[in-house]
């Protein structure tokens, strides 16, 4: 087994990717986590949080106290002190543009020449991202499934100006960490990438659902729960049709069913966000009905869910 990776990782923003990414590194890398965020609550944010993502244990806390005080984890003051010293600055801001052009120019100033510039946006490609960078050909996506200490995706998503050395040595370190994490490499720039396209799609198509009251929110969840979420957990899209398809595969599938696939597609309509409908008040109305808020129970619930699946995933 290749040694887990040594490089120094400094994590800018710890929202709720942030600080999964923080647990990743801390649990499988060798090297110093540093990290920074302009919230005033930043250390107890960390103390209270960070722990249930690094052990299961009831002595999560003491593996947090004695992380700091190896030096493995170090709480910044400053974007400049987190950088310094690092292999990797690693940006989980705000899904904001100017934020993150800005940014990444601060960032040029503090880091070292050597280091490896990732972004974890969710849909703003590195070729916006980088306009204002002096060389935009350290920077690139690396974007996760949330919460990334779980899922194991992680889509790398280079600009055509990305150094190709870069997207090898990403891949590298994601390979040789050894949390069993799948880096996919997307060709070009898409809005949302690849994972999200596909779930913000599936999205779109369960709004409209419960907009207009074919099925309620409750029952959409019941039906992907019961059907593409544990067939998508064993194959994806294009493997499971072609075993639709049976001993001919998908073009058989493809043959036999493209009538009514096509009567599906056409039969698709639109949902547009301030559209005046109010849809998004019905679909967050029943989801809060039915689940309540997201409470630290239902966290834990979930993501225990989650590693039971991608345990039998990968046996």
């Amino acid at each position: 087994m290749s040694e887990p990776p040594s490089q120094n990782v400094a994590l800018v923003g710890l929202g709720s990717i942030g600080i999964s990414f923080a647990a990743l590194h801390l649990r499988f890398g060798a090297g110093t986590v540093t990290v920074f965020d302009t919230r005033p609550d930043l250390e107890q944010h960390i103390e209270s949080v960070l722990p249930g993502y690094l052990s299961d244990e009831p002595d999560a806390a003491a593996i947090l106290s004695q992380l700091r005080t190896q030096g493995r984890l170090v709480i910044c003051g400053s974007l400049a002190e987190a950088c310094a010293d690092a292999d990797v600055i690693q940006e989980q801001g705000p899904e904001n543009i100017r934020f993150k052009r800005e940014i990444w120019v601060e960032v040029e100033e503090s880091a070292k020449p050597t280091a490896h510039f990732w972004s974890s946006t969710s849909g703003i490609g590195a070729s916006l991202q980088s306009q204002d960078m002096k060389d935009p050909s350290r920077l690139l996506v690396v974007h996760p499934f949330n919460p990334p200490h779980i899922m194991p995706l992680i889509e790398i998503v280079p600009s055509p100006k990305t150094d190709p050395q870069e997207v090898e040595f990403a891949r590298d370190y994601f390979d040789k960490l050894g949390s069993g994490h799948r880096p996919v490499v997307i060709k070009k720039e898409v809005p949302g990438f690849v994972g999200n396209r596909l779930a913000f799609t599936l999205l779109r198509e369960a709004s409209f659902l419960v907009k207009n009251d074919i099925v309620s929110v409750k029952d959409v969840d019941a039906i992907i729960e019961a059907s593409l979420g544990p067939r998508f957990a064993v194959q994806g899209p294009f493997r499971a049709y072609h075993m639709g398809g049976g001993t001919a595969g998908i073009r058989a599938f493809l043959d036999n069913l493209g009538g009514t696939i096509q009567g599906v597609w056409d039969s698709q309509e639109g949902v547009e966000f301030g559209s005046g409908d109010r849809w998004e008040e019905k679909v967050a109305k029943q989801t809060e009905e039915a689940y309540g808020m997201p409470d630290p129970w239902q966290f834990a619930e979930r993501d225990e869910k989650l590693r039971r699946v991608l345990d039998t995933q990968r046996k």
